[in-house]
């Protein structure tokens, strides 16, 4: 199965989160899934890929050409895809994975996981999205939508889209199982 991963590329975050997210890598390719991910090679980005790799698992980035003036580029990746746009870039993670977990990240984090959350309530895929919450880092996050489904903003099935979870076995499991 190939999974993709979205989470931070910031070198500055706690590191903790780098920590779990290495040891999440190195879990993915342990079970013989493949990682698809944004291509950067620091923050959760870089943790997750770096436990991949380490484990001789197989990694696919996907970045736009100019990404490299923001954040490093994972030069170990077995195959890279650059891309002109944040959109290509999007529609190629949809093309390329069966599942996603989105794992502490920033403004890029919450747009991707809100574009995947939305194509598959427009039914454009039904693959397995897991909110990772390391250390109750989407709680606030979870309170806003669980608000918006209070105020009749958006249905309450739409919780359903999403699996919120707390552990890499948690985690890995529920995508297993859905898949």
């Amino acid at each position: 199965m190939r999974i993709c991963l979205y989470g931070a590329g910031s070198n500055k975050i706690d590191k903790n989160y780098v920590d779990i997210s290495y040891k999440l890598g190195e879990e993915i390719a342990k079970r013989k899934h493949d990682l698809v991910f944004g291509g950067g090679d620091t923050g959760v980005m870089g943790a997750v890929s770096k436990g991949v790799i380490n484990k001789n698992g197989k990694v696919l980035g996907i970045a736009p050409e100019w990404m490299e003036e923001f954040e490093g580029i994972c030069k170990e990746c077995d195959k890279f895809i650059y891309t002109s746009t944040m959109d290509e870039r999007k529609n190629l993670f949809l093309k390329h994975s069966d599942a996603f977990i989105i794992a502490p990240g920033g403004l890029g984090t919450l747009d991707e996981f809100f574009e995947i959350v939305t194509l598959k309530k427009l039914k454009v895929h039904n693959k397995p999205i897991v909110l990772f919450n390391i250390n109750h880092f989407y709680d606030s996050l979870l309170k806003m939508i669980d608000f918006m489904i209070k105020e009749k903003t958006i249905p309450e099935d739409d919780r359903k889209l999403i699996e919120v979870c707390y552990s890499i076995e948690e985690t890995l499991n529920y995508i297993e199982d859905e898949y």
